[in-house]
């Protein structure tokens, strides 16, 4: 009996500690918020960028990957970039294996008739990722200035005229823009990842650049001066986000990057929930590679406590996953197992403190959509589905986040992209779909194991657990659910109807749909449903 009670009290110290790091994680949401809100007071109008009137050559480097459906869209948007037409070069740095390579090869080849200065380098090895494409396209460029746009945006045609005159700082490296979504209302999947980009590039990179605190640049979207990069020590492959990795070697060697949220470049978000776990899992391991090779750096260098405190929350917030299924695992054992009770102040301490972690990302992703312009308020309601897929997620990126610490494989798994825009779209019998069902039976049993747990915690009367494990049934069952729908088209009216009993079947059919009609069906239903929130990370690049 000493022993039960001893791994009882173990597992709920564990338990304790966990709900405290997400506290700690979960607290910054507020300081965002507050940091925004003071750097933002008074500023009714963005000042006028100075006038520039020797326009300097530019490179627009365009990573691809095996992009059959989304290349033209890419390439035209590029060659109609508005720049002097002499100082402006664009580069495909196509690494792509399927007929990609052939689809860019007839693309570039019609716009160098009509005049435009672009070249397609075809790598036959993939040395790199996209770090090494970046870097083998850098040698060969002649520009002073690197755009960089990824395969799944479109610039507006403005971007370099808007962003090239912010350089007017010799010690600006890097100019990032907001991204925007082209198919945001394709399904509730795309509603709550637009709900969570818009948290991040409303609030948060606002915040970090306007408090003077170490930010990203985000992959894409932007544009680096040339001799930062350099001088940073060029791209390295030695991360999965060779981003983050690049903006943090630049501004520990002083190069500012600059934030400019009233320039958007949209993009297409993922419409498979395979595509989305991937994106995850990706920036979550990259994320945790960047801490582990660059905190020691950041934490001996100069900069105050304050900014080094920032940066190790920056660097470290994939974190939360993990420590989200301590919380889930050790529930069971922390408060319904063995001759300890936990007292009533005990439980509601731990309540509260879950609920103050829970509620800071609310509050920044509802406060995003009051301060981002042309949003609206009613976004908002969106946000138990972002809380859902969120949640749903934590399985497959704490993998990732563990793997960081103890495995140096760097394995790029794309996010595939399908050419779905405004006017809707489809992916179903289409190339680069997921058709492996099993990478949901992992999230479907925790799904099972969290309702058990509610069921015995509610047994023991710990009511005020039961909200949270609620949660995290409905999060794991239903990415479990759309996981293996999406992969298996034969089940799909069994997983409509689990969804339809985790509440409210419109939004889930089109999610699984994936078509025009269901784009249209879910626009009409909307306003009858609500969606959207939490640990959904729209970290460092894309």
């Amino acid at each position: 009996m000493t022993l039960i009670a001893a791994a009882q009290f173990l597992a709920s110290l564990l338990n304790g500690m966990a709900l405290v790091g997400l506290l700690f994680y979960g607290l910054n949401a507020y300081v965002m918020i507050a940091l925004h809100w003071r750097t933002s007071r008074g500023r009714h109008a963005v000042p006028a960028p100075p006038d520039v009137f020797v326009w300097p050559p530019v490179t627009v480097q365009l990573p691809l990957y095996n992009e059959r459906y989304v290349a033209r869209r890419l390439l035209q948007a590029a060659a109609n970039l508005d720049y002097p037409w002499d100082r402006l070069e664009i580069q495909v740095l196509d690494d792509s294996t399927d007929d990609t390579q052939g689809i860019v090869a007839e693309m570039v080849q019609r716009l160098q008739a009509r005049g435009v200065d672009i070249v397609h380098i075809h790598r036959v090895e993939r040395t790199g990722f996209k770090a090494g494409a970046l870097a083998a396209g850098l040698e060969k460029a002649r520009g002073e200035f690197v755009a960089i746009f990824d395969a799944d945006f479109v610039p507006p045609s403005d971007f370099l005229r808007r962003t090239i005159p912010y350089f007017a700082e010799s010690h600006v490296g890097v100019v990032q823009t907001r991204w925007g979504h082209l198919n945001q209302d394709f399904s509730l999947l795309t509603r709550a990842q637009s709900l969570g980009i818009d948290g991040h590039f409303g609030v948060e990179q606002t915040a970090r650049c306007g408090g003077h605190l170490l930010l990203n640049f985000n992959g894409t979207a932007g544009i680096w001066r040339r001799s930062a990069i350099e001088d940073a020590g060029g791209w390295a492959h030695d991360t999965l986000t060779e981003d983050l990795d690049l903006s943090y070697r630049a501004q520990l060697r002083q190069w500012q990057i600059l934030y400019v949220p009233e320039i958007v470049c949209p993009a297409e978000l993922p419409v498979v929930i395979s595509g989305f776990k991937s994106q995850q899992r990706r920036w979550a391991k990259g994320s945790i590679q960047t801490a582990v090779k660059l905190l020691p750096r950041v934490l001996s260098s100069g900069l105050s406590l304050w900014t080094k405190y920032q940066a190790f929350v920056h660097l470290t917030y994939y974190m939360i996953h993990p420590l989200m299924l301590v919380v889930v695992l050790l529930s069971i054992p922390a408060f319904a197992v063995g001759g300890l009770v936990p007292s009533k102040t005990a439980l509601a301490l731990k309540c509260i403190v879950f609920a103050l972690a829970s509620v800071g990302p609310a509050c920044m992703l509802i406060y995003a959509q009051l301060v981002l312009p042309a949003r609206r308020w009613h976004h908002a309601l969106w946000l138990p589905s972002l809380l859902v897929l969120g949640v749903g997620v934590a399985w497959s990126t704490s993998l990732a986040v563990l793997s960081a610490f103890w495995s140096r494989d760097l394995h790029f798994v794309r996010t595939p992209k399908f050419g779905i825009g405004p006017g809707g779209g489809q992916w179903r019998g289409r190339r680069y779909a997921s058709s492996r069902p099993w990478g949901g039976l992992a999230e479907l049993g925790l799904g099972l194991y969290c309702a058990w747990t509610a069921w015995v915690l509610g047994e023991q009367g710990h009511y005020g657990v039961l909200p949270f494990m609620l949660l995290y049934t409905t999060g794991f069952l239903t990415v479990g659910a759309l996981t293996v729908a999406q992969a298996m088209p034969g089940v799909r009216g069994a997983v409509l109807l689990l969804l339809a009993l985790l509440g409210g079947v419109a939004a889930p059919r089109a999610a699984l749909a994936g078509d025009e009609t269901g784009t249209q069906s879910l626009a009409r239903d909307v306003s009858r449903n609500e969606p959207a929130h939490f640990s959904l990370r729209v970290h460092p690049g894309i």
